[in-house]
């Protein structure tokens, strides 16, 4: 729909303006219960973005994204997991949806099944598989930057990106977030997690490897990535590693690119 609406009227395809869609699309499908109103609110705590339903008129709702963000990226994709919420579940709630970042950023979160169905909505709203497939079906190395880039195509934040390729890639592939010299968290593309590499790193304390790049300053990272050797991100294998460093986040984001074929395959 999205398509066609931009394309009949001369306007871009990307990035998508989520706060529009979302008052016009709900407008016109649901009129009986809108979104009326989209717009930053200050949250306290560490909550990203909330699906309300309005006080005075219970049947229009607003979708709030923290305004205490700078990254477009994150302001975008919170907006776009908010109104999967309001299409997917809003008969589920009784008066909001709140989300923090750590749900948000759990594409196989404890807090339910719902997040990780707004996550899903909002990665297809904002990156739609044909768009993305043609834009890295070229890419021969695949580095940060390049998904960094990608992310301003789509005003989505890089880790979303990244993800997004994760999920569809059949390279052995992996994303590792890390702070304070520990890994945060991590995510292995389908043909990786098949052959067995993964962290538990919400199950036990896992420090990123010495030689790593991530384990060197901001200042020290090479944008072009390195191949490592075999004992540093895996035990036989060698790694092709780029990190970015986010002086906002104070954390770390690798990606991790493996051999097409693990140790010891035999056809």
């Amino acid at each position: 729909m999205l398509t066609a609406f931009n394309a009949a009227h001369g306007l871009d395809r990307f990035p998508i303006n989520v706060g529009l869609v979302a008052q016009e699309y709900s407008k016109s499908v649901f009129p009986d219960e809108p979104i009326t109103l989209v717009e930053g609110k200050n949250f306290t705590g560490s909550f990203e973005g909330a699906l309300v339903r309005n006080p005075i008129k219970p049947k229009e709702w607003g979708i709030f994204y923290n305004s205490g963000l700078s990254s477009k990226g994150r302001i975008n994709f919170t907006l776009a997991h908010e109104l999967g919420h309001y299409l997917l579940h809003r008969a589920l709630v009784i008066n909001e949806i709140s989300c923090s970042k750590t749900d948000m950023r759990a594409w196989d979160s404890e807090y339910g099944k719902m997040e990780s169905e707004a996550n899903e909505f909002a990665s297809f709203l904002l990156m739609p598989l044909d768009d993305f497939r043609a834009q890295t079906k070229s890419w021969k190395v695949f580095r940060i930057r390049d998904f960094a880039a990608l992310g301003t195509r789509y005003e989505s934040s890089t880790t979303a990106t990244i993800l997004k390729w994760l999920e569809i890639t059949t390279k052995r592939a992996m994303v590792v977030v890390s702070k304070d010299g520990f890994i945060d968290w991590s995510w292995s593309s389908k043909p990786l997690l098949k052959s067995g590499v993964y962290f538990r790193a919400k199950q036990e304390t896992i420090p990123i490897p010495d030689k790593s790049l991530a384990a060197k300053g901001p200042s020290e990272i090479s944008i072009d990535g390195e191949w490592l050797p075999e004992g540093v991100w895996a035990d036989q294998e060698e790694v092709f590693e780029t990190a970015l460093f986010s002086d906002f986040h104070n954390q770390t984001i690798s990606l991790l690119i493996y051999p097409n074929t693990p140790p010891g395959y035999q056809r």
